[in-house]
């Protein structure tokens, strides 16, 4: 399979678990608005005040995140590597090139954030820039420019928000009735609809678990695309294989990083994924099988 061919496949694989998602909360929102009593106008409201806590994070996401994070703007005399690279591969994409930013740090790691490509930065740490080489450095700074390419980040603010108002709501509901709201609906209600009451306690109670899960999947997805497009970008699989290897033989966690910024990052920067069972818990896919694939592309480019 070429590279093209594997961007083609998960492109289609994440836009179809994208569209899956969307209807699990449309659909589970209906349920737990008509299963309470409620009515679709509790969901409006809920809506418009979930829309406009998400817009704010979503406009000053970057800033905040480049704030918490400890970076700094990167300059071309300091890290001339990091920033002709960015320019080179910008421009051949004919993207505007981001702004640059470096986190002090000795951990390897690099994220992208921003609105678009217009309002984009990418950001690596210290330890990331010392430590590879440049084709290495080309890998990782091409799967950082196809998030941004990809409008990833804007994909994942909107099912960020879609996973917070899903959890709003349902705490929202659930709340309601243990404080001993009677429903509109609670006088004579019939059978269909203690069935669909028992059904909206459930979903209140997992669904804001199956949405997180499903967030996790859409992430690990979008990482396996990124690799794929910015292998199309440098023609050059086993820069980000090599660069990848680096990383994961890094076992320092990135002090700079928490929890709700792990997703961002090009490989877990925690380092505290071993459980069994969590690879339906994990940001990224395991890096094993993102090497794997880029070796595979890189022996089928040079048959």
């Amino acid at each position: 399979m070429t590279h093209y061919q594997l961007v083609a496949q998960n492109k289609l694989k994440s836009n179809l678990i994208s569209i899956l998602f969307v209807a699990f909360v449309v659909g589970v929102t209906w349920l737990m608005a008509e299963g309470f009593g409620y009515g679709l106008d509790i969901v409006g409201i809920a809506l418009i005040m979930s829309g406009v806590i998400s817009f704010s994070s979503y406009w000053w996401s970057d800033k905040v995140i480049l704030t918490i994070s400890g970076a700094r703007e990167a300059t071309r005399e300091e890290f001339f590597d990091f920033y002709t690279v960015a320019e080179n591969l910008a421009h051949s994409q004919q993207l505007p090139v981001p702004k640059l930013y470096v986190i002090e740090d000795t951990a390897m790691n690099a994220f992208a954030t921003g609105r678009d490509p217009e309002h984009a930065v990418i950001c690596c740490t210290t330890g990331i820039l010392a430590r590879l080489e440049r084709p290495e450095l080309e890998g990782v700074v091409a799967h950082e420019l196809s998030h941004i390419k990809n409008y990833d980040i804007r994909l994942m603010s909107v099912v960020t928000i879609l996973v917070g108002f899903l959890a709003l709501f349902s705490d929202m509901l659930l709340r309601s009735r243990l404080y001993g709201h009677r429903d509109r609906k609670s006088s004579g209600e019939g059978q269909v609809q203690v069935l669909l009451m028992v059904a909206a306690v459930l979903m209140a109670v997992l669904s804001p678990l199956i949405a997180k899960l499903i967030q996790l999947a859409i992430s690990r997805k979008r990482e396996y695309l990124a690799d794929a497009s910015g292998v199309a970008m440098t023609k050059n699989p086993e820069g980000l294989a090599r660069a990848l290897e680096k990383l994961g033989g890094d076992r320092e966690p990135l002090e700079a990083a928490n929890k709700a910024t792990a997703h961002l990052y090009i490989v877990n920067p925690l380092k505290n994924t071993k459980v069994s069972f969590a690879k339906f818990f994990m940001t990224h896919p395991p890096l094993e099988e993102r090497i794997s694939i880029l070796r595979n592309l890189a022996t089928g480019s040079s048959q």
